[in-house]
């Protein structure tokens, strides 16, 4: 039995024993990527009645076990992928490691803090947030070709601006924007939304993986589930782990079937 630095410790359903925080990553750790593409890992919070905010923000879904999953999953990734609502709402800044974290990333073959990258169609940010000035590395904007020279000019050197386009200039083509992030060495895609962001992904048919924070709460109302969007899919999934901790919380990592066990290997 083993704790993780908040005093969380973590039930793997169908075993024995707890699973503390440095145990934890083995069960998380992205499988080998394929050169020149993008492993795409979703990680969202609902309630237990489906809903994906109380309060219009996910933030108070969250226990102190879900906050560890969430440092986790930035730890092992290359780039965090949020839209520009999210990164709005929620307040988003910069990835914040310490000495500890930077130094394992480091070892594993990864720059010291993964990048924020923002999905926006229209480039429209606030230059003042603190996406851009509470961070140790510039953030991704992937926004459309029509937007690209615009979004430039005003946001200057505090961030990288990509023109994510494909056959249309005034969107952004989500295939185009992963490719640009694979190009850049940036394979280990994790994704924190909203909701819209995940189900453009998810009609794409480009969501690898989903980790799912299922918290014991019921928040009732019009909450937004975890992915909405038009666009209807049926996309079968397979369950690699559950774990939960004495809050109640459910921790369930998916990945998509066509995905075999050999894709998965450590």
């Amino acid at each position: 039995m083993s704790t993780t630095g908040d005093g969380t410790q973590f039930t793997l359903l169908g075993a024995t024993g707890k699973v503390g925080r440095d145990a934890l990553a083995p069960h998380y750790t992205y499988p080998t990527t394929y050169a020149g593409s993008c492993w795409v890992r979703g990680n969202m919070v609902t309630s237990i009645d489906g809903g994906a905010t109380t309060g219009g923000t996910s933030g108070g879904l969250g226990g102190a076990g879900d906050r560890t999953v969430f440092a986790l999953l930035r730890e092992l990734s290359d780039v965090v992928v949020v839209g520009a609502k999210t990164a709005q709402v929620e307040n988003y800044s910069g990835v914040q490691f310490g000495a500890a974290e930077r130094v394992a990333r480091r070892e594993r073959g990864q720059a010291e803090v993964p990048p924020i990258a923002v999905l926006t169609r229209s480039g429209r940010l606030d230059r003042d947030a603190k996406l851009f000035h509470q961070t140790d590395v510039a953030p991704l904007i992937l926004t459309s070709t029509a937007a690209v020279a615009d979004t430039r000019a005003r946001l200057g050197a505090l961030a990288e601006i990509i023109d994510a386009s494909g056959a249309q200039p005034d969107s952004v083509d989500l295939p185009t924007a992963l490719t640009r992030l694979a190009e850049r060495g940036l394979a280990r895609v994790l994704t924190e939304g909203g909701p819209g962001i995940l189900g453009l992904f998810t009609a794409a048919d480009l969501l690898d993986e989903l980790c799912l924070t299922v918290s014991p709460t019921l928040v009732g109302g019009d909450a937004a589930r975890i992915v909405t969007g038009p666009g209807q899919v049926r996309s079968a999934m397979m369950l690699r782990h559950a774990l939960t901790d004495d809050e109640g919380y459910l921790y369930l990592r998916y990945t998509r079937e066509r995905h075999s066990d050999a894709d998965m290997a450590r």
